[in-house]
């Protein structure tokens, strides 16, 4: 007898499975006229004997849910000795609630070699608890090729944490089970995660207290609140590793491009987080057209957190709107993280209720985030009670930035005691803010040596003013080569004083140039004079004064007068006193006098030495007089010499 097929559904949806070739069941595409016609050709065959008909039939009429007509034609077929007929018989007793005879016939058609039997028989031993039994059908299914049998016994082989989870895993997958190719992503990104981790170690023990990278927002020790990002709390979620198969095994590919691979596999299919995480991965990689397109689908599959994250993307782009729409979708479905999205957009509008409905939907749904932006909003709109209140919510809950934010309120309301627990509780979580004001409270107190451990733990981590702190201690301590890499790392990230404290180091190893005359320009600057131009192009004064020296040693009067002239502008004793030799030396006397002035009126007594002169020369001795007094008065000491003896000959001449 020529059998047929296994007419199996998958067991757990109710799906059939489709044979191919001769033991095809009838196309589903076929039209509906097509599909009665070959209903009563079944039918006349099987009433003629056909067993072959007869399971066909049977067949026909389960998919129908047409169980009463179907029943008849499996029995009769599947007394004939047909195995699809038999598994067909379980799949409709089973559907009746008939578990223990649907296994009866199970077992029959699966000891007859039907894989897609064997997989229900072992489904139901699972689900009966019997795991022994449920791993013997499971893997006669497996072993026959049956990819649903395959993919039942690596869940069940993973449930139990054997090894062999893994092959049988790829097996599926490669048969083109997408749940399948979606956990296999998720195994090869964990053990690339792990892999990571572990070369992270290796690598921090290498190196210990270095400051490797540049610090992010750093938290001043009683303004850091201004620091927190309101839409920190609104960052992406879901993502994960670098990630999937060039090949069928997998051998020689690293786990994160295998695992990019099977997600991009699985998403190709349908599956609606694997395209979230294989969207995650490509907007890593800055390929962000192509992880808006698998947002985009997974989003609209029902993923809230793709919606949320496709909001980021276009919020990135520059377009709010369409951001706030994709927020909102997945708000609506439950996500805090777009629901905070939300809240710091209506926030950043000007809206602060609109705000804080959305913060409180984001703690609704679970994430603390909402509560620490609640804090956050509480704080600016100047309700103190409440933000400490909103605080305290999120810090019990553990989130570290909301223990540094009600540490720095505190502070601010003179409770140094109170805000001292919550900072270290937030830096021991790992806070780098936490850790840099935990130094600041310290150094405060005068207990140098705990608030430096603690500025090296922040600048280890890469918090530039930390890193900057750092350096000084290590400069006060004599060690040139630990501060020249702290200060590295803090000039680095943007700090001018350390960019001009670098500066100074390496200006102090580099022999004296040739000295050379006002205009002669010399193009070649040094490293310590990049590194000044640095921190005077952020306004550092003193930089701007040294910058400004620099171009006049090169004979590059221009630009020393452009530095001087801002660091005067900005307060600058030392730029005002240094413009002013230079306006005399190119003849403008007057304008170098009304700088003198205004540096001698700040404490510069060179330039108080300079007025007794030039008012002298003019015949003015009670102004020459008034500005030697004034020199005397400023030092420093060769500089009140010179000048007591320009106010006593001034004083002699008066009395003439």
């Amino acid at each position: 007898m020529d059998v047929m097929g296994d007419k199996a559904t998958l067991f757990e949806t109710g799906r059939f499975v489709q044979p191919s070739g001769e033991e095809a069941e009838a196309d589903p595409d076929v039209d509906e006229t097509g599909e009665a016609a070959e209903e009563v050709r079944l039918r006349l065959a099987a009433d003629a004997g056909d067993v072959e008909a007869a399971s066909v039939l049977g067949a026909l009429l389960l998919r129908r849910a047409d169980l009463d007509g179907a029943e008849p034609h499996l029995r009769a077929a599947t007394a004939a000795g047909d195995r699809a007929a038999a598994n067909n018989l379980g799949v409709l007793l089973h559907q009746r609630g008939y578990a223990d005879e649907a296994a009866g016939w199970w077992r029959i058609a699966a000891v007859a070699g039907s894989a897609a039997a064997a997989h229900a028989l072992g489904r139901h031993h699972r689900e009966r608890g019997d795991e022994p039994a449920a791993e013997y059908w499971l893997r006669q299914s497996a072993e026959q090729g049956h990819v649903l049998g395959a993919y039942a016994l690596a869940d069940l082989l993973e449930h139990r944490g054997d090894d062999g989870a893994e092959q049988w895993m790829r097996v599926a997958a490669e048969r083109g089970h997408r749940e399948a190719a979606y956990r296999l992503a998720r195994a090869l990104d964990r053990r690339a995660a792990e892999r990571g981790a572990l070369e992270r170690g290796a690598a921090d023990g290498a190196e210990p207290g270095r400051a490797g990278r540049t610090a992010g927002t750093p938290g001043a020790g009683t303004g850091a609140t201004g620091a927190a990002d309101r839409t920190a709390a609104g960052r992406r979620t879901g993502a994960v590793r670098d990630a999937g198969p060039r090949s069928g095994t997998g051998l020689g590919v690293p786990p994160a491009e295998e695992a990019e691979q099977w997600y991009r596999q699985a998403a190709a299919r349908g599956h609606r987080r694997a395209a979230l995480h294989l969207g995650a991965i490509l907007e890593r990689r800055g390929e962000l057209k192509e992880a808006g397109r698998w947002y985009l689908t997974s989003a609209k599959d029902g993923e809230a957190r793709a919606a949320c994250a496709l909001g980021f993307l276009l919020r990135d782009a520059g377009d709010t709107e369409n951001a706030a729409v994709w927020w909102l979708r997945a708000a609506q479905d439950g996500d805090g993280n777009a629901a905070n999205a939300l809240g710091a957009l209506h926030a950043e509008r000007g809206q602060p209720q609109t705000a804080e409905r959305w913060y409180r939907a984001a703690l609704d749904a679970g994430d603390v985030n909402g509560a620490y932006n609640l804090g956050l909003l509480c704080a600016e709109q100047g309700r103190t009670p409440q933000a400490e209140q909103w605080y305290r919510h999120a810090a019990y809950a553990g989130h570290r930035e909301a223990a540094n934010a009600l540490a720095i309120l505190l502070l601010q309301g003179g409770d140094t005691t109170g805000a001292e627990p919550w900072f270290s509780k937030a830096a021991e979580a790992g806070s780098v803010d936490a850790a840099f004001n935990l130094g600041i409270l310290y150094a405060g107190r005068g207990e140098d040596a705990a608030a430096l451990r603690w500025y090296e733990r922040a600048a280890a981590a890469g918090h530039t003013e930390a890193a900057l702190q750092v350096g000084i201690a290590r400069l006060r301590d004599g060690d040139e080569q630990d501060a020249e890499l702290h200060l590295r790392c803090a000039a680095g990230g943007g700090s001018a004083e350390a960019a001009y404290r670098l500066a100074t180091v390496l200006d102090a190893r580099r022999p004296r140039p040739s000295a050379h005359e006002l205009g002669e320009v010399v193009h070649e600057k040094t490293e310590c004079e990049e590194w000044y131009e640095r921190a005077a192009s952020q306004g550092h004064r003193r930089a701007q004064v040294r910058v400004g020296m620099l171009a006049a040693a090169r004979g590059d009067v221009v630009e020393a007068a452009r530095w001087y002239r801002l660091a005067a502008e900005a307060g600058s004793r030392n730029g005002a006193f240094n413009l002013g030799l230079l306006l005399v030396r190119e003849g403008s006397e007057p304008e170098a006098v009304l700088w003198w002035t205004r540096a001698a009126r700040e404490g510069h007594g060179r330039a108080a030495l300079r007025l007794a002169l030039v008012y002298a020369r003019r015949g003015e001795l009670d102004e020459g007089q008034r500005w030697a007094d004034r020199a005397v008065t400023l030092g420093p000491a060769e500089v009140a010499e010179r000048a007591a003896r320009l106010r006593d000959a001034l004083r002699q001449e008066l009395t003439a």
